[in-house]
């Protein structure tokens, strides 16, 4: 089937912030706050919201009444940052490293990246990575080469991590760059993501992990059954609040609803933003630049 403009999603299509529930608000705080870097830009009663400059990053909402999630349910796999510069990254991770080195659990060059992985005080996966340059991403048939290749954390730091990096670790630009998420499948992953929301498929891993994008960027999103396989909807838990996409225009945004409805996706409109499940009952909320 041939895919044409009003099939897919913009373009421009870029991530906007994760939101976790928390059961520790003051621990999460400062552990993205003083360990990952970010900068505290809102604390309004149970919200928390930390990003850099005005991007927001992470939301955190205070919900002390619900139970952990169990690490076989559908949900978060993780929220990867992405870092504008190897330095802004290498400050990073040397900030966790020191500051919460039980965290860590990985590095690896993915070929188009370099990425470090941790896992927060309350078990939410984060991928901190910078990409390489896209002219340098390999692409054979409409899927972008990637590897998980050795990267050795002490040696990215003592390449990359400046003075400058050491006093000032909040400097630099940083977003959301993708979002895994751990499902009970990813054939139902492909209709829901590809088919109906519109990203493309830009890698797959057999039937254990398929990787999404708009306009060519390696995923914006990615959907794994490693801890997952077979899983049904959610309960409501700690863990995974909502994800965000934005998009270009108001018009995207009419266009992907109207696309949702001719799918028969139940849909929630506040007027400044879209929201919907996918069939794990992670919600995405999709909002205009």
């Amino acid at each position: 089937m041939t895919r044409t403009a009003h099939d897919l999603l913009a373009a421009d299509t870029a991530m906007g912030a994760v939101t976790l529930r928390v059961g520790d608000l003051d621990a999460m705080i400062a552990y993205y706050r003083d360990a990952v870097t970010l900068e505290l830009l809102s604390h309004d009663g149970p919200v928390a919201v930390l990003g850099r400059g005005s991007t927001p990053i992470v939301i955190l909402q205070h919900a002390p009444e619900l139970a952990a999630a169990s690490p076989h349910e559908a949900g978060l796999f993780h929220t990867a940052i992405l870092f504008d510069t190897q330095a802004h990254l290498a400050a990073a991770v040397y900030s966790v490293a020191t500051k919460h080195p039980g965290t860590f659990t990985g590095s690896a060059d993915h070929l188009v990246s370099q990425a470090f992985y941790f896992t927060d005080p309350e078990g939410n996966g984060i991928e901190l990575y910078w990409d390489r340059d896209r002219t340098s991403w390999s692409w054979t048939h409409g899927q972008v080469e990637m590897a998980t290749l050795h990267l050795d954390p002490n040696a990215f730091i003592r390449e990359h991590l400046t003075e400058t990096g050491i006093a000032a670790p909040t400097a630099g630009d940083a977003v959301v760059g993708h979002v895994h998420l751990s499902v009970g499948d990813t054939v139902t992953a492909r209709e829901f993501y590809v088919d109906r929301l519109g990203f493309e498929t830009t890698a797959t891993l057999g039937r254990s992990a398929l990787f999404v994008s708009a306009g060519g960027y390696h995923h914006h999103m990615a959907m794994n059954t490693w801890n997952s396989a077979g899983s049904g909807k959610r309960r409501l838990a700690l863990g995974l609040g909502t994800v965000d996409i934005v998009v270009p225009s108001g018009d995207d945004l009419g266009e992907l609803g109207e696309r949702m409805s001719h799918y028969g996706v139940q849909t929630r409109h506040d007027g400044q933003a879209l929201s919907f499940d996918d069939p794990w009952a992670n919600t995405l909320t999709v909002r205009a630049a």
